[in-house]
């Protein structure tokens, strides 16, 4: 059995193996419209038919927020806690500064729902 690590990125797609020998690296360009498709290349190249072991790893999801390209999203929280994801919190870098500059909200006010909890 072959043991396979792989990273999916927004760029690269990297896997490293262990085939019972020895340790190996395989990198190919990732594929941002559909993920699945790079690693699926990249485990037929390396085990073909042989059974593998498989841990899976991604920034795909921490890129498309970092970058504002995901998909319009909602959130559904539970009652009077719908803007604490625009409040955030206190933790800046000038605290008391009156002018300080804030990045819009993942989910904007009119996708956030609340409902009530236990």
């Amino acid at each position: 059995m072959i043991m396979i690590g792989v990273d999916t990125g927004g760029t690269f797609t990297d896997f490293i193996w262990h085939d019972g020998r020895s340790w190996r690296e395989y990198k190919l360009l990732s594929t941002p419209a559909n993920p699945a498709e790079a690693v699926l290349a990249g485990l037929r190249h390396i085990a073909g038919d042989e059974a593998i072991d498989l841990v899976h790893g991604s920034t795909v999801a921490t890129n498309a927020i970092l970058e504002k390209k995901g998909a319009l999203t909602a959130l559904v929280t539970n009652r009077g806690f719908e803007d604490v994801i625009e409040i955030g919190r206190q933790q800046r870098p000038q605290l008391y500064s009156l002018s300080c500059h804030r990045n819009p909200p993942l989910v904007p006010a009119g996708y956030r729902y609340g409902i009530s909890g236990r």
